[in-house]
């Protein structure tokens, strides 16, 4: 792929997706379940929670800040604050990733406090106490560690408790050790094995606890399921989203025991059109939902004339202003899917 030519708004999408020329690691393989064709439906679920990698760490920040009476905490891989792109292209790529322009935190956390008195956000006393896992490599060149600093200043600002992650030589990915591309790689499937373990580190700090994962047969079941139902418009390419989405439900969830809820967001480039469902498969956290009873909801961004890298609006590609807040059209149409599960 070629490297995005800053000067070309066309090519903002690629913002997150600068590749490198890295050897494959060793890849460990996980045991994965066959996507089967299905429909969501209501769980026993006692909490909603947020985790995402990229243009999905942005996404994620957004539907934490809009919806914190419902989310009640997030993990962010390499990604920066609430806002930052602020409806601005050349911010998205010189501030938000290369740090040339600054993020200006405090402006961030006066719109959020603003839009909170408006309703656009729910109230921001919802993120106090809230956990947050934030995780940066120090080999990632796409989004300075500057930029997931800011991050993690604006959480704290709101009183969130906040774990931050920025010791590992990581390039740009989801790091997990069912990573198929070695610790320091910036290349797709942006699934990196650094040895280590973050989903432990995350799933602790978000549930409190955590068992150990499943490291045999998976016994849930993965279900591929439309997203035209949850789309704002009826009609998920529209939103720059694809066809299918895809949720992973433990048996003991199907069954009827209280679980709580993950919703996962893929990176650019890292979307099932893209990748097929290495996301999905490798990302090391149906292993854990398995024993400790965590559903997990695998929304799926597509590609747009104005998006061809399958990135989540996270700076206004849409054309719309409210891509952040509610009302915004992927993240209704994610929330419709969180409704829809926890009833």
């Amino acid at each position: 792929m070629t490297a995005p030519l800053k000067a070309t708004a066309a090519l903002v999408t690629a913002l997150l997706l600068v590749l490198t020329t890295a050897a494959p690691a060793r890849a460990a393989t996980p045991a994965t379940k066959a996507p089967v064709a299905g429909t969501l439906r209501a769980y026993d679920v006692s909490g909603v929670y947020v985790a995402g990698v990229s243009s999905g760490g942005y996404m994620a920040t957004q539907l934490h800040v809009a919806h914190s009476s419902r989310i009640r905490g997030a993990a962010v891989f390499a990604a920066g604050p609430y806002y930052c792109a602020q409806n601005n292209v050349a911010q998205a790529l010189d501030g938000c990733g290369d740090n040339v322009y600054p993020t200006n935190v405090p402006a961030l956390q006066a719109y959020t406090r603003t839009w909170a008195s408006y309703g656009w956000v729910d109230p921001v006393g919802n993120l106090s106490g809230d956990p947050v896992y934030v995780f940066h490599g120090n080999g990632d060149t796409v989004v300075r560690k500057s930029v997931t600093d800011d991050l993690v200043r604006y959480y704290q600002h709101f009183g969130a408790s906040v774990q931050y992650d920025s010791g590992s030589p990581a390039g740009h990915a989801w790091v997990t050790p069912y990573g198929t591309l070695g610790c320091a790689a910036t290349a797709s499937p942006f699934l990196a094995d650094c040895g280590t373990d973050p989903q432990n580190a995350l799933l602790r700090k978000l549930l409190g606890s955590v068992r150990a994962p499943n490291t045999g047969p998976l016994g849930g079941t993965l279900i591929r399921f439309s997203q035209h139902t949850y789309a704002v418009n009826g009609w998920a390419p529209g939103l720059s989203m694809g066809p299918d989405g895809f949720a992973y439900v433990p048996a003991s969830c199907a069954a009827g025991r209280s679980c709580r809820l993950l919703v996962a967001l893929h990176g650019c480039l890292q979307g099932h059109g893209a990748v097929g469902t290495a996301f999905v498969d490798r990302a090391n956290l149906n292993q854990y939902a398995d024993t400790n009873d965590l559903i997990v909801l695998y929304p799926q961004a597509g590609t747009a004339a104005t998006n061809p890298n399958g990135c989540w609006d996270w700076w206004g590609y849409l054309g719309a202003t409210n891509y952040p807040i509610k009302g915004g059209a992927q993240l209704e149409t994610i929330m419709n899917m969180v409704r829809r599960l926890d009833g």
